[in-house]
């Protein structure tokens, strides 16, 4: 049931393998030996939620079939709100926005099996914002035969760039969002143990990500389950002080995003939740607030290399089995 095998254009396949024979990361090939193009398969899982048949994305990057020494990445994307589906034939959704888009629809050749589920519409399916209920398949972007297709800009507020104070308390808000991705924590659980069992992964090196939406399931995810992930970068969605205790005691590295202008998930959130974490003597938090853009922050975050580097440079002395 795995779909969407890829072909990679004359020009830049001439291209991977020429780059191949300069570079030592790909271990057993060279240019006698053809690297093997990404792949995007669609694997199919039985949800906990309601035993219902759903699928979800996986990437397999380039050099993935010829390199079969390497064990890579894995890379778990948690996409926002207004990407939400039935898992089947609103999967694409999921491609709107993130790693995944930039891996397979701009052809950028990053190095991680990427795991991409989507959020069921749960009552969002009735009484959901507008932007779900008006959404179109047509705006998904869709990777094309030669070259990629031209990016949409991100939202630039026209309001001057002031900085934001912290926000002074939050314990009367929520520590997750309604119909959000801790209903699915043990569906996500269950795709991580099948992809490492299944594909050749490296468990040390396990990362998770996700914007708005995402972001928070980002910090809960991660949260409940801090030995699992080697780093963590949650863009657009704070994390309450209640859950970042068990990420403080077990020093995962963090990367968190906000847009300084975003009035959806204003940045004066996120310093509480990264104020305790210093307060417990987490050591490796990082925040970059980009003062001069909006809620859609992550289109900046995901199109650069600076995050993906990041999470690579991070890895587990014991990873969780």
């Amino acid at each position: 049931m795995y779909k969407f095998s890829s072909r990679q254009s004359r020009r830049k396949f001439i291209k991977s393998v020429f780059a191949a024979s300069l570079t030592l990361t790909l271990g057993g090939c060279t240019s006698d030996s053809p690297i093997s193009p990404p792949e995007l398969l669609q694997v199919p899982f039985i949800s906990e939620v309601d035993g219902r048949e759903r699928n979800y994305f996986l990437y397999l990057p380039s050099a993935y079939h010829s390199d079969t020494e390497r064990d890579w990445p894995v890379l778990m994307f948690l996409h926002g709100n207004g990407e939400r589906g039935d898992g089947r034939e609103e999967l694409d959704f999921v491609m709107m926005h993130g790693p995944l888009m930039e891996a397979w629809v701009y052809k950028r050749d990053l190095p991680f099996i990427i795991i991409a589920p989507q959020l069921p519409m749960f009552s969002f399916r009735e009484h959901g914002p507008a932007y779900l209920q008006e959404r179109k398949a047509e705006s998904i972007p869709r990777r094309i035969a030669d070259g990629v297709p031209p990016r949409l800009p991100a939202s630039l507020p026209a309001e001057s760039m002031q900085g934001v104070p912290p926000a002074r308390d939050i314990a009367e808000k929520s520590s997750v969002l309604p119909e959000g991705w801790d209903r699915i924590e043990q569906d996500l659980l269950a795709m991580l143990t099948s992809v490492e069992s299944k594909f050749r992964t490296d468990r040390r090196k396990t990362y998770l990500s996700g914007l708005s939406y995402g972001g928070f399931g980002t910090w809960y995810l991660a949260s409940k389950h801090p030995k699992k992930f080697a780093a963590i970068a949650p863009i657009a969605g704070w994390g309450h002080p209640d859950l970042v205790t068990p990420l403080a005691e077990s020093r995962t590295p963090i990367w968190a995003f906000a847009g300084g202008l975003d009035t959806v998930i204003p940045a004066e959130y996120f310093y509480p939740g990264l104020n305790h974490l210093k307060r417990l003597g987490h050591p490796t938090v990082q925040f970059t607030v980009h003062e001069d853009m909006g809620h859609d922050v992550w289109r900046r975050v995901y199109a650069g290399e600076d995050l993906y580097q990041w999470l690579l440079s991070h890895e587990l002395e014991s990873p969780q089995i």
